[in-house]
């Protein structure tokens, strides 16, 4: 049974990543309907909501079986091994309850769906809710199945397999007789097991042991928070982290009825159609991967490079900015820049720490220019125009380019010796260099893609979501010119997207319920009251929150950052947009800037910096990671200078989106 989970986790993981491929098809010819024939058609809004929500949650199984999940490991890892067993064995169970728990209440949506027909309600008016509704209770009972298979093989003893596969038992068979008690009325185990159901119910109601209402707000806030970092720091997927709070929250303030606004909260998720952006631009920078595009970018670039000194980390930077604008994700960025970039730069004769700086700081830059996929998920979360975000981050994000360009070109010219030109190179090593043949058509190929994308919504021709598509087919046309696309290679693409993607859905939806309920409960209100009870200027709050957001960065993912804080963060600075000197409208969007740069900062910033540790993934081994972390220094320094400049002048964000609009 085990082995049997495995398999059809492992299947229906590759099986739906089919899904992203189809999105983009359905997108892009929506775009050419609706632009080139004037012909638009309600129908694709509608099938890529339902196929992307499928493939994000029947792709729980997979994820969960390769343990991909998200989770803050800083502390685990420090644990013994012992330790880590006991630590895996508590996320376990607590996944194993909040799953059931969200499939239990799931499952009685989908069901009342299906015999209702539920329908969107528009011109197309297809089966849209009942579809996700369904989609949303297969991933959480897939997710909860592969949990149950974890649980089993992480224990050895007969007795606890035993105990497991009772339990395993007993939960599966109380979702059976709901779905048989549905459809056949007077079934009489189907009404003991809602009658023993609602007895169990009745006698956890966790608001017989905590009058919760009895505390003010800010009480219960500090509860939350520290059970929240409590959690993160056992190492437990943040997704369940989330969902689990959520699950509480819900229990303690409204009692079993409140599971309600768990999967009511979770279904708004799936409904929301600028979140369809976040998989087809990994798709399209994954297949852009694949076809090894990136390392036809760099050759290409070096014709610009000629004899200046430190040319080759100005043209990393570079080639960075534009791989930045094809995918808009930067762990991948920094892994291609470490795998072509560095052993060029070490071969060439060029300072480590430079080099290593310039790439860490380089990558990063996908984090700010568009499309970024913080952006996008800032924008869902302060419900802020993405395209607006994305035209912000644009200038902010060619500023820090130009400064790691001047930081370079200044050293190398203070320090000669930190980086030879090509004429002492090829003197050095008795050879020429040529340039490969293809290498302007390299270049013609990126420049055209990121014309069609983000011309396509800087020109308000296409939605975000729609320029997605656009390019995914794209990379594909790209690839199929450099001879790399094939059916292997798409397959790998749509795989590493679907496992992506993947990680983050559940976090996702376990934040949105989280916030959805505290924000119900009068959290959001207190928050607000919090910060404005701080008698310190508009400006002053902000600092605040940037330092909020730092302290944060040093030990939490930034999708749960973000989920937290910006719901919090984003009205507060709306309701001060007159005191800033700003539109409301743009008050949200200006922060969305600083709050994405802040994030940059902590991409970099040791201990824990990510794109440190990504980098160390592909250095030689002879590079340590206390390297990585000092060659850093000045280009964080180069960040805080950034973020300052946007703070105090907000026009280098928001001039662009003004002007545009």
């Amino acid at each position: 049974m085990n082995s049997a989970i495995n398999k059809f986790s492992q299947f229906t993981g590759l099986a739906v990543a089919q899904l992203y491929f189809l999105c983009g098809v359905i997108t892009l010819y929506e775009v050419i309907s609706r632009y080139a024939f004037h012909a638009p058609t309600q129908w694709a809004f509608e099938m890529v909501m339902v196929f992307c929500a499928t493939a994000w949650m029947l792709s729980a199984g997979y994820v969960t079986l390769k343990n991909r999940h998200i989770g803050i490991t800083v502390f685990y890892l420090m644990a013994s091994d012992r330790a880590k067993w006991r630590l895996d064995l508590f996320a376990l169970i607590v996944g194993v309850i909040a799953l059931f728990l969200l499939t239990n209440d799931s499952m009685g949506r989908a069901l009342d769906a299906i015999s209702n027909v539920e329908r969107a309600g528009t011109a197309f008016n297809s089966p849209e809710p009942l579809m996700l509704k369904t989609a949303l209770f297969l991933g959480a009972t897939i997710y909860l199945l592969q949990l149950l298979a974890n649980f089993y093989r992480h224990v050895s003893s007969p007795a606890a397999r035993l105990a497991i596969v009772v339990v395993s038992t007993i939960l599966i068979g109380r979702l059976v007789l709901l779905l048989i008690g549905h459809y056949w009325e007077g079934f009489i185990l189907a009404e003991w097991a809602d009658s023993a159901a609602a007895s169990v119910a009745e006698g956890l109601d966790l608001r017989q042991l905590i009058n919760i209402r009895a505390y003010d707000i800010g009480t219960v806030s500090i509860g939350i928070v520290i059970t929240l970092l409590l959690l993160m720091m056992t190492g437990m997927p943040l997704g369940v982290v989330t969902l689990i709070i959520s699950i509480v929250c819900a229990l303690l303030f409204f009692g079993p009825k409140g599971l309600y606004l768990v999967s009511t909260n979770a279904f708004g998720l799936l409904e929301s159609y600028p979140l369809i952006a976040v998989p087809l631009f990994v798709l399209m920078a994954s297949i852009l991967e694949k076809a090894g595009i990136a390392e036809d970018l760099f050759d290409a670039m070096s014709i610009f490079a000629g004899n200046l000194r430190g040319g080759v980390a100005v043209q990393t930077v570079v080639v960075a900015v534009i791989m930045a604008a094809m995918s808009g994700i930067m762990g991948g960025e920094i892994v291609m820049l470490g795998l072509v970039a560095l052993p060029q730069m070490l071969r060439l004769g060029y300072d480590r720490k430079l080099s290593i700086g310039t790439i860490c700081a380089g990558g990063s830059l996908a984090t700010l220019i568009p499309p970024s996929i913080i952006m996008i998920v800032y924008g869902l979360s302060a419900q802020v125009s993405i395209g607006d975000l994305f035209m912000a981050g644009a200038l902010p994000g060619l500023l820090l380019a130009s400064f790691y360009i001047i930081f370079v070109l200044v050293r190398c010219y203070l320090n000669p010796s930190l980086a030879p030109t090509a004429s002492e190179v090829a003197a050095r090593d008795d050879v020429e260099h040529k340039l490969s043949s293809n290498r302007s058509v390299a270049v013609g190929l990126c420049i055209l893609l990121i014309a069609c994308v983000m011309g396509s919504i800087y020109g308000g021709i296409a939605s975000v979501t729609e320029a997605a598509g656009v390019g995914v087919f794209g990379s594909i046309v790209v690839a199929a010119v450099r001879m790399r696309f094939n059916w292997s290679m798409l397959q790998e693409a749509l795989t590493q997207t679907m496992a992506t993607v993947g990680t983050i859905i559940w976090l996702i939806l376990g934040a949105v319920s989280f916030v959805g309920i505290y924000n119900l409960v009068g959290g959001g209100e207190f928050m607000r009251s919090l910060f404005s009870g701080l008698d310190l200027p508009a400006i002053g709050i902000i600092l605040v929150m940037m330092a909020i957001l730092v302290v944060l960065g040093t030990f939490m993912e930034w999708i749960a950052i973000v989920f937290i804080t910006v719901p919090i963060f984003a009205p507060v600075v709306v309701d001060m947009a007159p005191e800033l000197g700003l539109d409301p409208e743009w008050a949200a969007v200006w922060f969305g800037v600083l709050f994405v740069m802040n994030m940059q900062i902590y991409f970099l910033s040791p201990p824990f910096g990510p794109a440190c540790f990504w980098l160390k993934s592909v250095a030689p081994p002879d590079i340590e990671l206390q390297e990585i972390f000092a060659a850093v220094i000045p280009f964080i320094g180069l960040q805080i200078i950034g973020l300052i400049l946007v703070m105090v002048f907000p026009e280098i964000a928001l001039w662009l989106p003004q002007a545009l609009s």
